[in-house]
């Protein structure tokens, strides 16, 4: 069947148009991934999904077709998956990156992956990859020997499929996100058993629960966080969705913070990241907003008492970073 008989189904007005199913989804992102689809065809798909709202079997159609093009993981999987898709207007540092180290500290492989539009300087997720000592993987066989050395490493998606980024880019084209990336967030191309996805718009924290489920994903938390980033805000409760041992969850988090403050109201340079973590700068906000993001993600994981964990983790990590 066509791109055009699935942009037909989708666009034939009000009451008449329809979603996808999940077998036409993927019949549709395996036709755009082989270049068998005309780009007006793709962004008039791309589009009427954005106007109707994806469906959680639009999502997973898409995520099999573009997980049928991937070279299976080479290594023993990850612990979790932590994919990082949100752009950076919004933005202040990439606190979330000391939160995946500490996870990682508690003996959880942490496989973080993404791509960022429209970020600024300080918002770069890449650009603190190095100051946070974070390696970043140029495939997933390099990716799978960081892990295995040290328990964490950043994957871009250009390592993992360069065609899905091209997609990715249409954001640009276009002019609105699409339902790729959705798609990303819940691709776990490793195969993880556990993940932790943000998102910046409060609906499709169900909508990827649900996507998540379809899936047979295991263990997963959805949080809307800063700028679409799996990163807590502390002063706020949190409302939780996602599954625990297969089954749909949800919950929520008390504030950890007494401060009322916007996440991207902040005065960090990306070099203070490093300084937060050797303890040279204190910021009281900020540690929390780490220890409240690794909290969640070692919850995900099924570590005990998590909350005091990740306190533990923050409170010793320069004993845990030389053992």
């Amino acid at each position: 069947m066509s791109l055009a008989s699935y942009v037909h189904a989708m666009g034939r007005g009000p009451g008449r148009g329809r979603s996808l199913t999940q077998d036409e989804a993927e019949d549709a992102m395996r036709q755009i991934l082989a270049g068998e689809a005309a780009p007006e065809a793709v962004g008039a798909l791309l589009m009427l999904m954005r106007y109707r709202g994806e469906s959680p079997d639009e999502v997973v159609g898409f995520v099999n077709a573009i997980r049928a093009t991937l070279t299976p993981w080479p290594g023993e999987k990850p612990g979790l998956d932590w994919p990082s898709y949100a752009a950076g207007r919004t933005r202040s540092v990439p606190l979330f990156l000391l939160a995946a180290k500490l996870v990682a500290r508690a003996g959880v492989t942490v496989l973080v992956h993404g791509w960022n539009s429209h970020q600024n300087p300080v918002a770069s997720v890449r650009s603190a990859l190095d100051i946070c000592g974070i390696p970043q993987a140029d495939g997933l066989a390099t990716g799978a020997r960081l892990l295995e050395e040290g328990g964490l490493a950043y994957l871009p998606l250009e390592a993992i499929s360069p065609r899905a980024l091209d997609l990715l880019k249409l954001r640009d084209v276009l002019g609105l996100r699409s339902a790729v990336n959705t798609v990303l967030r819940v691709l776990n191309p490793a195969g993880a058993t556990a993940s932790v996805q943000g998102v910046f718009h409060p609906p499709y924290r169900e909508l990827q629960a649900d996507a998540g489920a379809l899936l047979g994903q295991r263990n997963l938390t959805v949080i809307k966080g800063g700028g679409g980033e799996f990163e807590r805000h502390p002063s706020k409760e949190m409302e939780l969705f996602g599954l625990r041992d297969g089954t749909p969850w949800q919950s929520s988090a008390a504030p950890i913070w007494d401060e009322t403050r916007r996440l991207g109201d902040s005065d960090l340079h990306p070099a203070d990241l490093a300084r937060l973590w050797d303890g040279s700068l204190t910021d009281p906000f900020a540690e929390a907003v780490v220890i409240g993001t690794a909290a969640l993600a070692l919850d995900t994981v099924g570590k005990p008492d998590a909350a005091r964990l990740a306190a533990d983790l923050w409170a010793n990590r320069h004993q845990a970073q030389a053992a």
